[in-house]
């Protein structure tokens, strides 16, 4: 029991990562979880076990979760705020031909 006690304590100073898998009839990469692991490549082949169990999925990023940095959402207003300057940005600024049926 010793023993075990230890290798959970190790298994904790794992950093954790974030895992994103690109399925079969997609083209970008969908965040599906976390998960600790001591490196990429056991991050990777865990997050296979774990989130492509039915192969699902056709290939995985693992990112560890320190280096993503985010925005804060209390500040979305402030740092969107000046893309409502550039109406060039806005589809409403083009005329679309009347051919094109999907936008």
């Amino acid at each position: 029991m010793a023993g075990s006690g230890g290798q959970d304590a190790s298994h904790r100073d794992w950093p954790l990562w974030e895992v994103f898998i690109r399925s079969k009839q997609g083209l970008d990469h969908k965040h599906v979880g976390s998960l600790h692991a001591a490196d990429a490549a056991m991050a990777i082949e865990n997050a296979r076990d774990v989130y492509t169990r039915r192969q699902e999925g056709v290939s995985i990023w693992v990112v560890e979760s320190r280096y993503i940095h985010a925005s804060n959402p209390d500040e979305a207003e402030s740092l969107y705020d000046p893309a409502n300057d550039k109406v060039y940005r806005h589809p409403t600024f083009y005329d679309l031909p009347d051919e094109l049926t999907h936008m």
